[in-house]
């Protein structure tokens, strides 16, 4: 099948791409390559997909452009589509707030059009477990109330499940929306706790520790992540919604532990307040996934710290 992948040059998005080559698909990627962190890291995920030899293009382009998105769709018969391009990021949100709306909210629209307008009836959507906010109950359930979200970011990808349905309901498209939680692993991003603390305690660096490291996620490894993103590319739902994520909380003081002891090194701590729009905890409730997608998340976190650091020792620049 031809796919074409949002996001491919991304941390998530470039594994998913080959995973896709992997099994025999035909690959088109889109990405902006903006400056939320290094290009130059993109760049290296496309060579590293190229390098592949298999059927695999690469456009450069932003999902604002609705005339560009809907040419592509219009050069390239898609059978399938797995948007994974956003922009991301709790705290930057906060910051900017209008360009997360416009990206995330006004992208997914022309993506979804385009898709419609060129007969595309079975998308993929990335969403957050970001939008179960301060959520009392856990774990989380895709069945719960999710109408307190809690920073910019969290709201834009409430706003894109809602425009998943609405296409769904109104044009009959097949629609499957994936939560994800915390996702680490190789070439994640560097803004992101896991490879940031990594970088610096190498390093001998302060890391910044927000809170009293009492607050905990549910970190799930990117194998998990592009598993269950390809079992719901087999599969019809009209529109579901599912968690991607390990089922497993790790306070932040038992992360940074794992990573210590993965480095050999200690880290320094820096002691910070907590953030606007952080969220104490995340849990997946994963029996939905497991029941309709067969998920089965295989890394726990004690091993893919480690893996995490043989990476990052392995690749640094």
């Amino acid at each position: 099948m031809n796919f074409l992948v949002t996001g491919g040059a991304g941390f998530i998005g470039s594994h998913v791409c080959e995973r896709l080559l992997h099994d025999g698909h035909s690959v088109w990627a889109l990405d902006e390559l903006n400056d939320f962190y290094d290009p130059q890291l993109k760049r290296a995920n496309i060579r590293a997909i190229q390098a592949l030899a298999k059927p695999f293009e690469f456009f450069q382009g932003d999902l604002c452009d609705a005339a560009a998105v809907n040419g592509l769709f219009g050069s390239v018969k898609f059978d399938q589509v797995i948007h994974l391009a956003a922009r991301a990021g709790v705290r930057p949100s906060l910051a900017q707030p209008a360009l997360y709306q416009r990206v995330n909210v006004e992208g997914t629209v022309n993506l979804l059009e385009a898709a419609r307008q060129h007969g595309v009836k079975k998308v993929t959507l990335a969403s957050s477990s970001s939008v179960y906010g301060v959520n009392a109950k856990m774990p989380f359930s895709e069945s719960d109330p999710i109408f307190t979200p809690v920073s910019p970011y969290a709201a834009s990808k409430l706003a894109c499940e809602a425009l998943g349905h609405t296409y769904h309901y109104v044009y009959q498209m097949d629609v499957a929306m994936v939560r994800f939680f915390t996702v680490y692993g190789p070439r994640q991003r560097p803004d992101l706790a896991i490879h940031k603390f990594t970088r610096l305690i190498e390093d001998g660096q302060p890391i910044p520790v927000f809170g009293d490291g009492s607050t905990a996620r549910d970190h799930t490894h990117v194998n998990d992540i592009v598993a269950g993103v390809m079992a719901c590319t087999q599969r019809e739902f009209g529109y579901e919604i599912f968690n991607l994520g390990e089922s497993q909380t790790v306070k932040l003081s038992a992360l940074i532990a794992l990573i210590e002891n993965a480095l050999g090194k200690k880290a320094i701590i820096d002691r910070q307040p907590l953030q606007p729009g952080d969220v104490p905890v995340t849990f997946a409730d994963i029996s939905k996934a497991q029941k309709f997608l067969g998920y089965n998340p295989q890394v726990k976190v004690e091993k893919g710290i480690p893996l995490f650091v043989d990476w990052f020792r392995k690749n640094r620049q």
